[in-house]
């Protein structure tokens, strides 16, 4: 894979893939996974969808995420049974064939025959459900290898030319964690660091955002590269109905939106309570 070069702006999303999701019958444990994994790297995550085992809903998913032009995790639906879609529909997103990757042969055949050797059979390729398990390692064509620690059978990550990248892992955390660290860190450790800001805040008591808007939309616009965030509350027990009004940014630019933000509030009235840093 070529290079991502740190001055580039670059986003992270996710993809989680699977009826049983959507359902109810399993909880995703995988959001909050990525968001830690990406912060402990100074990264963060720009977006993320939920979608069921619908080729054509998928398809349409993983076009926009390979025109977005973001670094995209995908997890689950990249079995072999009917109702996996994730690896065709990869394929038609990019509108290319799918083909046995040669790498992902090998790691398949050599945990086929750690298999057999625990249970003390002699490993038949031939064999129709050892044929059945090659399918596993059938990418669309051009894509990657990612290893997978758990049982060597692989992940893949495809790309488009001149736009995003998406990185297919399984659905199960115990292989799909491990496998996206290892894509952070061999693919993406130039960019570690891009997506640490700073937060400044404060407590606005008694205030209602609605009025606060206006402000919140001068700061954005005189400080490039600081964004505004409220986080209204109507029953904390100990400020009551308030909001904590602040800005999320770096360096000085960060300290002056805030600064500005604090002489504003004031001129308007608002009664400001703690300070909060982050």
């Amino acid at each position: 894979m070529p290079p991502v070069e740190a001055s580039q702006a670059v986003r992270f999303g996710l993809i989680v893939v699977g009826d049983e999701i959507l359902s109810g019958k399993r909880q995703d444990k995988h959001l909050g996974r990525v968001i830690e994994l990406l912060q402990a790297r100074g990264l963060t995550l720009a977006w993320a969808h939920y979608v069921g085992d619908d080729r054509a809903a998928l398809t349409a998913l993983l076009k926009q995420a390979f025109a977005s032009g973001d670094i995209v995790f995908s997890t689950g639906g990249i079995g072999a049974t009917p109702d996996d879609h994730t690896r065709q529909a990869a394929a038609a997103a990019l509108g290319v064939p799918m083909q046995l990757h040669p790498e992902a042969k090998q790691l398949i055949e050599q945990r086929m025959r750690e298999v057999a050797a625990e249970q003390g059979v002699p490993f038949d390729p031939d064999r129709p459900d050892n044929q059945q398990r090659l399918q596993m390692g059938v990418f669309p064509q051009g894509a990657d290898i990612i290893p997978n620690p758990y049982n060597k059978i692989p992940g893949f990550t495809c790309r488009l030319a001149g736009g995003g990248v998406v990185h297919f892992v399984p659905g199960f955390p115990v292989m799909a964690w491990p496998m996206i660290e290892w894509v952070l860190d061999t693919q993406y450790a130039d960019l570690h660091g891009q997506g640490r800001l700073q937060e400044r805040s404060v407590i606005v008591l008694r205030a209602m955002e609605a009025a606060l808007t206006p402000l919140m939309e001068r700061i954005e616009a005189q400080f490039e590269g600081v964004k505004v965030f409220s986080l209204p509350s109507v029953d904390h027990p100990q400020y009551g109905r308030h909001i904590e009004l602040g800005v999320k940014g770096r360096g000085e630019a960060l300290q002056a939106a805030y600064r500005t933000l604090l002489d504003e509030l004031r001129a308007l009235g608002q009664t400001l309570g703690p300070e909060l840093v982050r």
